[in-house]
């Protein structure tokens, strides 16, 4: 509990499959997956929902309030309970500046939303429920690097929340407790940042890719 453990890999090495397998999107066909000490196939689908939080790359909210919305993460969340969560996931700045603030009423698809609106407002959700677990799926690939620092801190101050992180960006996992590497579907490192830049040949590859690339950028 507290810990955030980032998973990083190229696309198609089995990142989203990866962390599925914890709230049972589907089942492993070899090994196994334990929750608390548990194998996760002794829970109902229906109770590792209540324990997990899942936020995907591909933000969906519905027609309706930005209350609404969120209270699909726990129907009996007071206001204070989702200014909370909107506040941890950057979303403050965006409910404030829509009319009407929570009663503001969402498109479907949030289509009257930016994709880095829509995106804090998911995971905004996920945490009203106060989650166990809370699995980031890539849901943060649409916000600029300031606010994504930013989430990054706040996630981290959460207590006894365990955080899987899934990102295709080395600057928001490498302060992870723990970073799991795959590639072809395979684990190839495990540890901290400083430690797979020596020893991960491919974590070390799409760090200097990326840290070449904001360089570039820079000038």
């Amino acid at each position: 509990p507290g810990e955030t453990i980032g998973i990083i890999g190229g696309t198609g090495s089995g990142k989203s499959t990866l962390v599925s397998l914890i709230p049972r999107f589907y089942d492993p066909q070899d090994g196994h997956v334990y929750m608390d000490g548990e194998n996760v196939t002794e829970y109902t689908r229906k109770s590792i929902g209540e324990k997990v939080g899942i936020v995907q790359q591909r933000s969906v909210l519905f027609q309706g309030s930005i209350r609404d919305n969120l209270k699909w993460g726990d129907e009996n969340a007071t206001d204070e309970d989702i200014w909370k969560a909107i506040e941890i996931a950057q979303a403050k700045e965006v409910v404030e500046g829509k009319m009407g603030k929570l009663d503001f009423q969402l498109e479907q698809n949030g289509c009257n939303l930016s994709g880095g609106q829509k995106q804090r407002l998911t995971i905004a959700r996920a945490l009203v429920k106060k989650p166990e677990i809370l699995i980031l799926d890539d849901s943060s690939s649409a916000l600029d690097f300031a606010t994504e620092a930013k989430l990054r801190k706040a996630i981290r101050s959460l207590e006894n929340v365990t955080t899987f992180i899934v990102s295709q960006r080395t600057s928001f996992i490498m302060d992870a407790d723990q970073i799991v590497v795959l590639d072809d579907g395979k684990v190839v490192g495990v540890g901290k940042h400083e430690q797979l830049l020596e020893n991960c040949e491919v974590y070390k590859e799409i760090y200097q890719s990326q840290f070449k690339n904001s360089e570039k950028e820079g000038r």
